[in-house]
C-alpha cells in the first residue's frame, strides 16, 4: 500500500493497487497548474481513498483535476469517462519502489529544459 499528502496535511490518500503508468506530463495544463510537469501513476478508483477537503477543477471537458483548498498541492487527475484516477508521485510518502515508464506530451514541453533520463517520451 501507498499513502500520501499534500503540502499541509489536510488531504490525504492511500492506494492499494498496485500504480500503474508511471509518467511524466508535460502538458501545457500540468505546467499551469504544477509550475513545471507533473509526475503520476494511475490505479482504480475504487483502490483510491482520499480523506480531507479535496477541490475539484474541471480543466477540460474530459477530465477534471483535484487539489488541496488549504496549500494548493495538486494531487489528483480524474478522466470523466475512466475508473481509474491519477495521483501525484511526489505526493507519495517514503520509498515507493515505483519507476518512470514514459515523458507524455512532450511536444508541449516548456523550451527552458531537455529530457535525458532515457526513459521514452510520446508526443
Amino acid at each position: 500500500m501507498h499513502q500520501g499528502s499534500c503540502l499541509c496535511g489536510a488531504v490525504s490518500f492511500s492506494v492499494t493497487a498496485e500504480p500503474k503508468g508511471a509518467s511524466v506530463c508535460h502538458c501545457g495544463q500540468c505546467r499551469k497548474q504544477s509550475g513545471h510537469l507533473w509526475a503520476s501513476a494511475y490505479a482504480p478508483e475504487t483502490e483510491v481513498e482520499i480523506t480531507g477537503p479535496v477541490k475539484w477543477y474541471e480543466a477540460s471537458k474530459t477530465a477534471k483535476r483535484g487539489f488541496c483548498p488549504d496549500c494548493g498541492s495538486f494531487l489528483f487527475w480524474k478522466a470523466h469517462d475512466e475508473d481509474t484516477i491519477s495521483f501525484a508521485l511526489g505526493a507519495l510518502d517514503g520509498p515507493t519502489g515505483i519507476r518512470l515508464e514514459k515523458h507524455i506530451f512532450v511536444a508541449d514541453r516548456g523550451d527552458y529544459y531537455d529530457i535525458a533520463d532515457g526513459v521514452p517520451q510520446k508526443d
